[in-house]
């Protein structure tokens, strides 16, 4: 299994923070970002190589992170050779763009690099494992106010699988808010070119999901332990005050 973090986008929303820094590296009680996500990764052990995809304005950047960083996990840096948030690719496109680049031919786990978390991956290669297909971690915010027009809501029926996939609803059906970390079995990979055909390259991978869901078994894993989206400067505020 190989595993791609997402990280390159140019998080406007929390400039001037970012205009020099990429997101996954700000730091949150003195460790950037991603160093909360990679150990992480690291529990999975049929992960052998981890990719962080970024852009060309922040791939020096990260190189240099990358030197002074020690994991159990091999690390390469994938430079997607946007400039700006005017040409970046979004995250369907820095996907196919990191499986074109690499030649992967395997199951991956895609994960947001801005994406703070304490549940287990473990528990979440567990049950790609026992269905024998794609999952999504979803965190249950338990009350549909607050995924009303923030977040992905995704459905499952009694046995996990995706029933249903709504995004920003205005009127959810579901408390169950769908996460930027994602086990996709390599059988499912090939739909990926598919669906950015159909849907003239979408960003949001949850347009991938509900495209997949569409068409394929996919199911969802309900956690309740703390989730953080950095999406803003109040959330990250959040984190550093929550997280150890």
């Amino acid at each position: 299994m190989k595993c791609i973090i997402l990280a390159a986008g140019y998080a406007t929303r929390l400039y001037p923070l970012t205009l020099n820094k990429p997101k996954p590296l700000l730091e949150i009680n003195n460790k950037p970002m991603i160093e909360y996500i990679i150990p992480k990764i690291e529990e999975i052990d049929d992960i052998d190589e981890i990719y962080i995809i970024t852009n060309n304005k922040f791939y020096e950047t990260f190189i240099e992170w990358k030197g002074n960083y020690k994991t159990k996990k091999k690390i390469e840096i994938i430079n997607d050779e946007t400039n700006s948030d005017d040409d970046k690719l979004g995250a369907i496109g820095d996907m196919e763009f990191a499986i074109k680049n690499k030649n992967i031919d395997d199951d991956i786990l895609i994960i947001a690099g801005d994406n703070l978390f304490e549940f287990s991956l473990k528990k979440l290669n567990d049950l790609f494992k026992e269905k024998n297909a794609s999952v999504i971690a979803l965190y249950d915010v338990k009350d549909k106010n607050i995924i009303k027009g923030k977040y992905g809501a995704v459905e499952l029926d009694q046995d996990n699988k995706i029933i249903g996939v709504e995004e920003k609803p205005e009127e959810p059906k579901t408390t169950l808010a769908s996460t930027a970390c994602y086990i996709f079995a390599k059988k499912d990979i090939e739909e990926l070119e598919k669906c950015i055909k159909e849907h003239n390259k979408p960003d949001n991978l949850g347009d991938f999901i509900k495209y997949l869901a569409n068409k394929e078994d996919v199911y969802g894993l309900a956690f309740t332990e703390r989730w953080i989206d950095i999406g803003s400067k109040e959330q990250l505020e959040e984190a550093r005050n929550t997280l150890q």
